[in-house]
């Protein structure tokens, strides 16, 4: 494969319709917001749905969730000594941070992409102590403008236990937001790609993964089709450090209010600056 030798910025159109994107589980996991009350999705939480669908696509992935894992692996560390290069360096009185790292990346796309932590005790040597730094940043999605959320009261009509009256546990709090429009922004490091082995290949997959992010992705919170991806920006630079700034890429994006008070996707028009010698590519969501 080959390596990736010129920078990538990207940006990513979504909309939300009577679903909770993101919740806080500090503010009883209502959808997020920030003090001017545009709701966020945390860069956190993209990175889940951009490696759960790398996984459909079938990928090599280290950091699966428990209930989209598809081995048997109960921890980060049984993932990793299952690795035959992995254990050897495990079992080594000597660890090799440049070989360890070199290894894991080869090995999962989620790793030479987002990089990866590895902090695991030793027994008789020192542990595991490995640092990779990936070329894939993901910015914290933010709505056009302030959301409004929704909460209803909801209740259990079953018992939890045999012989017992409902409990405590029958009222609960669920909630949503309405309509929302958001935007996030990413871009592809190809010095850091040299460094972990990231590849043009790698890259379409991210694209891939991005343009159908919310397939597979169904839950109570975020019914089927409640998610939608509307349109992904790709610009790709001619040099590794690219023709301009990605700030400067990612202001080019434009929004256009048509009504006075948005209310869907369809109320907004996205509109490109021009950036002489660099051209971006358009994607619609599937």
């Amino acid at each position: 494969m080959t390596t990736l030798n010129h920078k990538i910025d990207f940006a990513v159109v979504l909309s939300v319709t009577k679903a909770n994107p993101n919740g806080d589980p500090l503010n009883g996991n209502r959808p997020r917001q920030n003090y001017d009350g545009h709701g966020e999705i945390s860069d956190v939480a993209l990175k889940r749905k951009i490696r759960n669908r790398l996984m459909d696509m079938g990928e090599s992935i280290f950091v699966q969730s428990n209930d989209r894992k598809t081995d048997a692996y109960n921890s980060l560390r049984e993932r990793a000594e299952a690795n035959g290069e992995l254990e050897k360096i495990f079992k080594s009185k000597t660890v090799s941070s440049d070989e360890f790292a070199r290894v894991a990346c080869q090995e999962w796309i989620d790793v030479r992409s987002f990089g990866q932590v590895f902090a695991f005790k030793g027994d008789k040597n020192g542990g595991v102590s490995v640092g990779v730094r990936g070329p894939v940043s993901i910015h914290t999605a933010t709505s056009v403008d302030p959301i409004d959320i929704t909460s209803m009261q909801i209740t259990k009509s079953v018992n939890g236990e045999s012989g017992t009256n409902r409990g405590s546990d029958t009222m609960g709090m669920k909630h949503r937001v309405d309509s929302g429009v958001y935007i996030f922004y990413g871009s592809i490091n190809p010095q850091l790609a040299e460094k972990t082995g990231f590849s043009n290949a790698d890259a379409d997959k991210i694209k891939e993964a991005l343009i159908s992010l919310f397939e597979n992705d169904a839950s109570s919170a975020r019914p089927e089709g409640s998610l939608e991806v509307h349109t992904v920006y790709w610009w790709a630079h001619r040099s590794k450090l690219g023709q301009y700034s990605s700030a400067k890429v990612h202001r080019s994006l434009l929004v256009e209010r048509l009504v006075a008070e948005p209310k869907s996707y369809a109320d907004y028009e996205f509109v490109l600056q021009p950036l002489e010698g660099l051209q971006v590519e358009q994607y619609a969501g599937r």
